[in-house]
């Protein structure tokens, strides 16, 4: 099979003719892993490790010129350097300064959808037919806390509602019309997934009330979900950490799969999760890159795709459970990816 027929496949309950891989880690460890293997490019680590790769699309920015530093939000972002990467965290935040939706629109500029160029895409498209394509992502509530300050985002679920609402509104109908044009670029289905994310958790339950999320986050969910089952995608949700109490109403919103089921985390083990909503939603990540993967021997690093694919599959397209950092070995997951590859049918 091809990469698209083999994720398709397992999108559509179908068997595959072996499970699919997918990969993501910063541009550190990505350089560390090519290290190892003597490579000079990730198209030979995908090649060596059996992964699909995916091919985002999407528009190019063609609007107001950028003050350095900061986005199209107005948000300034600086370096954070640790050791092995660098982070970009955002340290000035524009809306931080008014208290009411009046201030908010008198003095602010929301981004338009116009201000982007969709033409480009049918040509990032041109060549990867065969291959898995990504196009479009939102995650609109992490943009308002880096809007209003993140400490300030939570409060204001509890003391500013009504900006809340009316953030997240203009957040979300940017969003709206941006993953529409991307969709419109191209033929019915050519666009595989998109990203319909918000972290909603800790490692031991929700940051985040289940009434807030019904609340202020269900109604542009089931929105976007809409519009990318529409345009002939699969919605991919992501919520890193103990989000199970919510996967219950992402599955009446319309999700098709869960991601990236990190499992070590409350209420997240995988047999649990496979028994409960197994029929529901497929199941994307499930590699533990907290414990096995950084802190596992190489046979610990085998067992784990093992036990992983057996108690989530089938029905899982397997990856990490979140970016492979600097620090991972790379013997690690080299051995993971092999064994994962076995496991699977390869």
């Amino acid at each position: 099979m091809s990469p698209r027929e083999r994720w398709l496949a397992v999108l559509n309950r179908q068997e595959p003719d072996r499970l699919p891989l997918d990969y993501r880690a910063t541009p550190e460890f990505s350089a560390r892993l090519m290290a190892h293997l003597g490579y000079e490019s990730m198209d030979r680590v995908f090649t060596r490790l059996h992964i699909d790769p995916v091919y985002d699309v999407g528009p190019r920015y063609v609007g107001p010129p950028l003050e350095p530093g900061k986005d199209v939000y107005g948000v300034g972002y600086a370096d954070t350097r640790y050791h092995g990467g660098v982070y970009s965290d955002a340290v000035y935040h524009p809306l931080a300064e008014y208290n009411s939706v009046a201030e908010i629109e008198a003095n602010y500029q929301w981004p338009s959808p116009d201000w982007w160029d969709y033409s480009v895409i049918p040509a990032q498209y041109a060549g990867h037919e065969d291959q898995v394509i990504r196009g479009g992502h939102c995650e609109e509530f992490a943009m308002y806390k880096f809007l209003r300050g993140v400490q300030q985002g939570y409060l204001d679920l509890c003391d500013h509602p009504d900006i809340v609402d009316y953030c997240l509104g203009k957040l979300y109908d940017l969003k709206y019309e941006q993953i529409a044009r991307t969709y419109e670029q191209l033929p019915h289905g050519a666009i595989i997934w998109t990203w319909v994310a918000e972290d909603v958790s800790t490692q031991r339950g929700l940051m985040i009330s289940p009434d807030h999320i019904r609340r202020h986050f269900a109604p542009h969910y089931k929105r976007m979900i809409d519009l990318v089952h529409e345009g002939g995608g699969y919605v991919f949700h992501h919520s890193d950490g103990a989000c199970r109490e919510v996967v219950p109403l992402m599955i009446e919103l319309g999700i098709d799969v869960l991601d990236p089921v990190q499992w070590r985390c409350a209420g997240m083990d995988r047999a649990g999760l496979k028994r409960d909503f197994g029929d529901q939603v497929i199941f994307h990540g499930g590699m533990d890159n907290q414990q096995t993967l950084p802190f596992g021997t190489v046979e610990d690093c085998r067992r784990e795709a093992f036990e992983d694919i057996a108690l989530l599959g089938p029905g899982l397209i397997y990856g990490p459970c979140h970016n492979l950092q600097v620090a991972n070995p790379p013997e690690n997951v080299v051995a993971i990816y092999d064994a994962a590859y076995e496991a699977g049918g390869g």
